[in-house]
């Protein structure tokens, strides 16, 4: 059985290079991706979809629902990291670490807190895939995703983890460990206009 983790489609300050707000939505352009990226699920027999409760995740889950059918979990363990008071600020007035510091920032989550509550993510999606007869989409962020990728999935020998991970990009890995990898941040649903800026980060 294989398990489908996305990351959320894109909202505005994807765009402007802002570390997002909670109550970030998805922007129009965003909206598209996930309209695509729900076409190209419908004939693949999704079954169920797991997703981070903030509102430009679950709103492309909610899309991907209206093409498959299938019902919608939100849970908070798929949060994108919580960066506290600097959310709403741009990158460029931030520490050049900003996404991967260790320490936590004001009123923010640590590395060490993210990496356990990805880790509690990646054993709930694993164990609502054993129970879900078909394919188990999961909706979540760019570090979650690229948390996953780091440390819970295994890569193709020879397949370097990407740098950047495109709003809707899909990867494709196995549910029974050791969770081998099939396809990785694929964004071959979308056209050329809906394709994000691949310089850009990857948080959010």
């Amino acid at each position: 059985m294989s398990i489908l983790l996305i990351r959320h489609g894109e909202t505005a300050l994807n765009v402007a290079r802002i570390l997002q707000p909670a109550d970030t939505p998805l922007s129009a352009r965003g909206i598209e991706q996930a309209q695509a990226l729900a076409q190209h699920l419908a004939g693949i027999g999704v079954a169920a979809i797991l997703a981070s409760d903030l509102p430009r995740a679950r709103h492309t889950a909610e899309i991907i629902a209206a093409a498959t059918g299938a019902p919608i979990e939100t849970t908070e363990l798929l949060r994108e990291r919580n960066f506290g008071d600097w959310r709403g600020q741009p990158y460029d007035a931030l520490p050049p670490d900003r996404l991967l510091m260790a320490e936590a920032p004001p009123g923010g989550e640590s590395g060490a807190a993210f990496a356990d509550r990805v880790a509690q993510a990646f054993a709930l999606v694993v164990q609502r895939a054993a129970t879900t007869p078909g394919a188990l989409a999961v909706v979540s962020h760019g570090l979650v995703v690229g948390a996953m990728l780091a440390s819970h999935i295994r890569l193709p020998a020879g397949v370097v983890q990407p740098a950047h991970l495109g709003n809707t990009g899909l990867t494709v890995f196995d549910a029974a460990p050791p969770h081998l990898a099939s396809r990785i941040n694929s964004t071959d649903h979308l056209a050329g206009n809906d394709r994000d800026d691949p310089q850009a980060l990857s948080g959010g």
